[in-house]
C-alpha cells in the first residue's frame, strides 16, 4: 500500500519522522555496489595469483635455431647484451657451482632449502614466480637476508614464446613490483620458464631474449639439470647435478612445484660431495665477478610494490573466509529448505485431516478496512470483490487524502454496507487505525487498496478465530499479474518464499508477519497491542510481533486467498522490497527486548526472531557467495564440479518450489522461470537487502514509496483464470 513521505529518523532504525521529503539515500546503494565490486576484484586477484586467470599453459617445443648465433648456442649459461646489442655468453669458472632454484617461493619447501643452505654456509640463486613472491613475501626477505640472490621467473610461469611484448612487459613488471613490495629490491636477473641449456634456444625464443637484453636483463640458463622434478631418488639427483671434468656449472634444482622432499634430502649430500671434490659455491652473478643482480627499490616502485603485497595479503585472507562463509551459508540454506519441507508437509497433513477444526464455524459479521491513497486504478475492483463476499461484512474505505478521486469512485458505486471515511493524508498506519475506530464488529479484516478477495476469502480467513487464543490470521496473498517475466518471478517468490515459510512459522508458533494484503485480527487484540504503529515502515510485521508479545496466537489460513498487483517494473519492485526489508529490520530492532523477556514475548524473541534474522537477513545477505564462488569455480577452477554443486542446490530449490506449488494447487509451468529467477531476480533481491542493511547501519532516512498501479488485477474469478 503506497503512502506519502515518512522517514526513519537518523541514527535509529525504529522511529519514523513525520515530515520531510528526502530521497532514498543513493550514496549508500553506491557503497553497497562498490563493496560487491571490491569483493569481485579480490576474487579475480586471487584467481590470478593461483594461475586460474589469464594463465597460458602452452609450452612450445624447440624448433629450428638457424637465426640464433652460434656463440649463444655453444656458449655458457649466462647471456648478456653489449651496448651495441651483440650477445655475450659467459661461463662459470672451473670448480665453481651456482646453485639455482626455480618456481618458488613455496611456504613449505623454500624454507627447508634455505635451512640446508644456511647449515652448509652456501648461497643460492632463486628464480621466483611473481605470483608466489606476492603471496609469500616473507620468504623473499628470508632469501635476501641469507645472502641469496633473486631472479625473475615471470609472474605466472608462462611460456614467453607465445606472448606478445605487452604480455612480456606485464609479466616482468608485476614480478618486479612483487619483489619491491616483499623485500624492497628489484633484479636484473631472468630465467625463462621451461628453459634449459643454451643450445636449446630456438628461433622462436631468440627474439624474446634479444628484447629482454634491450631492457637490461641478464638471461640465465643451466649447465647441469638435477632433474629433481622427476623425483628419481637422492642418488640420481646428486649424480645428475654433478658437472663433469671439473667444469663450473649453473645447476638447476626446484624449491616448489610439488613434493620436493627428495630435493631437500639430496641437497646437503650434494654440497658435501662437491666440496669434497674441491668445488666452491656462489651466486650466479658473483661467479662472473659481479656483485649482485639485486638492486634496492625506491620511489613509486617501492610503494606500488607494498600496495600490491597489501592487496594480495587481503585476497589471501579473504578467500578462506569466503570459503568457510560459503560452507556456513550453504548449510543454513539447506537447513532452511529441509525445515520448510518437513514442517510444511506436517502443516498440510494436520490441516488436511477431516477431523481438523478450529471450533464452531465463525459466522458473525466482520469489518473490512481498506486504506486507500490514490488508488483510482484498483479501488473499484477491490470494493467490488468485497461486496461479493459470502460472509457478512461491513466495508470501511479510509481515503487517506487521495488526490485522484479515489473516494468519489467508491461512493459512485452505490454499494450497500460500504462506508467511506475521509481524512487528511497521515499514512497507512493512521488510516488503518481510523478504520479500526469506525469498525462495528469484533473481528476486523485488513487489506490493501490494490487487492481483490475471492468470495469466500473473508469467511476462510476468520475461521481460526473460533479458537479464543488466536489474535491474528495471515491469509494467502497471490500475485495476480503473473503473465510477465517479473510477475512470474514474484509469483514463485510468493508461493515458495512467503507461503511455504508461513506454514513453517505457523507450526513453530512464531509467525513474523500478517501480510497487509490479507490479514484478520481480533479488534480487542489489536487495541491491546496498541493498534497499528507508525514507528516502522513495516507496520504489518510490527503489529504481528506486538501481538505475539501480548500473548496472542498468530496462525496461517492458506485457503484464504487474495489477489494482489505486484510491482510491474524493476524500479517499483526495488522500492517496495527496499521498504519491506528496511521496515522488517526496524520492527526487529524495536522488539529486541523480546530476546530476554519471559512468557510468550520471550518465546517469540528466542525462537521467531532468530529464525527471521537468520533466514530473512543473514542468509540472504551472504547467499551471493554461492553464486559468486560458483562462477569463480566454473570459470577458473573446476567447471564440472562447480556447476554440479550449483545444480544440486538448484535441484533442492526446485523440489521445494514444486512442493509449495503442489500445496497451493498452482500450475507447475511457472517453475520453468525458476533458474532464470535464481540468476537474475535473486541478485536484485541481494542488492536490495544489502542496500537496506547499509541504510540501517548508517541511520539513513527512508520514505514511503507510491507504486504505480495499472488495475490489471480485476475480479477474483478473472484473476484466478488469468493465473491458471
Amino acid at each position: 500500500m503506497a503512502r506519502t513521505a515518512r522517514h526513519a529518523a537518523p541514527g535509529a532504525i525504529t522511529k519514523v519522522a513525520s515530515a520531510g521529503r528526502q530521497a532514498v539515500p543513493r550514496p549508500r546503494l553506491v557503497m553497497a555496489v562498490l563493496g560487491l565490486f571490491a569483493l569481485v576484484c579480490v576474487m579475480l586477484l586471487d584467481g590470478y595469483l593461483h594461475s586460474e586467470i589469464g594463465n597460458d599453459s602452452r609450452v612450445h617445443e624447440s624448433g629450428s635455431s638457424d637465426r640464433v648465433p652460434a656463440s649463444v648456442l655453444e656458449g655458457g649459461p649466462v647471456l648478456t647484451f653489449g651496448a651495441d646489442g651483440e650477445p655475450v655468453s659467459h661461463t662459470l669458472p672451473p670448480r665453481t657451482i651456482a646453485l639455482t632454484f626455480d618456481d618458488g617461493p613455496d611456504p613449505r619447501w623454500t624454507a627447508k632449502v634455505l635451512a640446508v643452505l644456511r647449515e652448509h654456509d652456501v648461497p643460492g640463486t632463486f628464480f621466483v614466480v611473481g605470483q608466489m613472491a606476492a603471496r609469500y613475501p616473507a620468504l623473499i626477505r628470508d632469501i635476501v637476508d641469507s645472502g641469496g640472490e633473486i631472479g625473475v621467473h615471470t609472474f605466472s610461469h608462462v611460456d614467453l614464446a607465445y606472448q606478445d611484448r605487452a604480455r612480456i612487459d606485464r609479466e616482468l613488471a608485476q614480478t618486479q613490483l612483487a619483489l619491491a613490495g616483499a623485500a624492497g629490491i628489484t633484479t636484473s636477473l631472468f630465467r625463462a620458464p621451461y628453459s634449459s641449456e643454451p643450445d636449446a634456444v630456438d628461433d622462436t625464443m631468440w627474439p624474446v631474449y634479444r628484447y629482454l637484453g634491450t631492457k637490461g636483463y641478464i638471461s640465465a640458463f643451466v649447465d647441469t639439470d638435477s632433474e629433481d622434478w622427476r623425483r628419481p631418488g637422492v642418488a640420481h639427483i646428486v649424480r645428475d647435478a654433478t658437472p663433469g671434468n671439473g667444469k663450473g656449472a649453473s645447476v638447476l634444482f626446484h624449491d616448489a612445484g610439488g613434493d620436493r622432499s627428495q630435493t631437500v634430502e639430496a641437497l646437503g649430500t650434494y654440497i658435501d660431495t662437491m666440496k669434497a671434490k674441491g668445488y666452491t659455491f656462489t651466486t650466479l652473478t658473483a661467479s662472473l665477478g659481479a656483485t649482485t643482480a639485486n638492486h634496492r627499490a625506491s620511489g613509486a616502485e617501492l610503494w606500488q610494490g607494498r600496495a600490491l603485497i597489501g592487496v594480495v595479503a587481503l585476497a589471501e585472507f579473504t578467500m578462506p573466509v569466503l570459503f568457510w562463509l560459503l560452507v556456513v551459508v550453504g548449510a543454513a540454506v539447506l537447513a532452511r529448505f529441509a525445515l520448510m519441507l518437513v514442517l510444511a508437509r506436517r502443516h498440510a497433513r494436520i490441516r488436511g485431516r477431516r477431523r481438523f477444526s478450529w471450533g464452531p464455524a465463525v459466522t458473525e459479521p466482520v469489518s473490512v478496512v481498506v486504506p486507500a491513497y490514490n488508488e483510482k486504478e484498483c479501488i473499484a475492483n477491490t470494493v467490488g470483490s468485497l461486496a461479493a463476499s459470502t460472509h457478512p461484512v461491513e466495508i470501511i474505505v479510509v481515503d487517506d487524502g487521495s488526490t485522484d478521486g479515489t473516494a468519489g469512485i467508491v461512493e459512485a458505486m452505490g454499494l450497500p454496507r460500504v462506508r467511506v471515511v475521509r481524512q487528511e493524508n497521515a499514512g497507512k498506519p493512521a488510516a488503518l487505525n481510523r478504520g479500526l475506530e469506525h469498525a462495528r464488529h469484533a473481528l476486523v479484516v485488513m487489506m490493501d487498496g490494490d487487492t481483490v478477495f475471492e468470495p469466500d476469502t473473508v469467511h476462510r480467513l476468520v475461521q481460526p478465530f473460533a479458537d479464543p487464543r488466536v489474535g491474528a490470521v495471515a491469509g494467502n496473498a497471490k500475485v495476480g499479474n503473473r503473465s510477465t517475466v517479473i510477475g512470474a518471478w514474484q509469483h514463485i517468490e510468493y508461493v515458495m518464499g512467503f507461503n511455504l515459510d508461513r506454514r513453517m512459522y505457523d507450526l513453530l508458533g512464531c509467525m513474523p508477519t500478517v501480510p497487509g494484503a490479507v490479514g484478520g485480527f481480533r479488534r480487542a487484540a489489536l487495541l491491546e497491542a496498541g493498534g497499528m504503529s507508525g514507528d516502522t515502515l513495516a507496520e504489518d510485521t510490527d503489529v504481528t510481533i506486538a501481538l505475539h508479545r501480548a500473548g496472542w496466537r498468530v496462525v496461517y489460513a492458506e485457503q484464504a486467498r487474495a489477489w494482489t498487483e505486484a510491482p510491474g517494473t524493476i524500479g517499483q519492485l526495488w522500492r517496495q522490497r527496499y521498504r519491506w526489508s528496511y521496515g522488517t529490520m526496524q520492527a526487529l530492532w524495536k522488539h529486541r527486548r523480546s530476546l530476554v523477556d519471559r512468557g510468550p514475548s520471550g518465546r517469540f524473541g528466542r525462537v521467531g526472531m532468530p529464525l527471521v534474522v537468520l533466514f530473512q537477513i543473514v542468509t540472504p545477505l551472504f547467499a551471493p557467495l554461492i553464486d559468486l564462488l560458483t562462477v569463480y569455480g566454473a570459470v577458473f577452477v573446476d567447471p564440472a564440479r562447480s556447476l554440479l554443486a550449483w545444480a544440486a542446490l538448484m535441484s533442492v530449490q526446485v523440489l521445494c518450489a514444486a512442493y509449495a506449488f503442489r500445496l497451493d494447487r498452482e500450475r507447475y509451468r511457472h517453475l520453468l522461470m525458476l533458474p532464470l529467477q535464481q540468476i537474475v531476480y535473486r541478485q536484485l533481491m541481494y542488492l536490495v537487502l544489502i542496500h537496506s542493511c547499509v541504510t540501517a547501519m548508517t541511520g539513513g532516512r527512508l520514505r514511503w514509496q507510491k507504486l504505480e498501479r495499472t488495475g490489471e488485477v480485476g475480479s477474483p474469478q478473472a484473476s484466478a483464470e488469468a493465473a491458471r
